[in-house]
């Protein structure tokens, strides 16, 4: 969603549950415990205020969108990472990683459309594991033909789970 050059997240998931706010912090006015998620389209981490009488599971992907919202009454806003819980911190590379194999296309088109950052560096290479040979391989095979999945990709590079690089 996109409201005067802001962009805010539609989907997120459940990354930790605290029914009763966070320990050693005072309760919030609203009564109603927290929820911490990363939002689906930028991975943005936030807080918000469940509805009464509702429950969580982690790694539950809900509906934050302005208008409509079953499970989550409003949204505090963003938090950085050291504002998670240990548990959300645990969390996070998992709900990463299946975020990025649910929308496998969007990242795949990276692989296939990625430029030069500067004339020495590649954008390729601020993927962890990847350096300049799995780099020239990547870019020679996507001149042959564009890669079509992370399956593709891991075929015809020899590169180590796709997914989990990007995670």
């Amino acid at each position: 969603m996109e409201r005067e050059g802001k962009k805010y997240e539609e989907y997120a998931y459940v990354l930790d549950f605290l029914p009763h706010g966070k320990p050693g912090v005072p309760r919030h006015p609203y009564g109603r415990g927290l929820v911490q998620l990363v939002g689906e389209a930028f991975f943005t981490l936030l807080e918000a205020v469940p509805h009464r009488n509702v429950d969580f599971t982690v790694r539950e992907r809900i509906y934050i969108g302005k208008f409509g919202r079953t499970k989550i009454d409003h949204v505090l806003g963003r938090i950085s990472y050291d504002d998670l819980t240990s548990t959300a911190k645990a969390e996070l590379p998992g709900v990463i990683e299946t975020i990025v194999r649910s929308q496998e296309k969007r990242f795949i088109d990276f692989f296939n459309t990625s430029q030069p950052i500067t004339p020495r560096m590649h954008s390729m290479e601020l993927i962890p594991g990847i350096g300049k040979k799995l780099m020239w391989q990547i870019l020679e095979q996507r001149e042959k033909e564009p890669f079509k999945s992370f399956e593709d990709l891991q075929r015809r590079v020899n590169l180590p789970d796709p997914a989990r690089l990007i995670a």
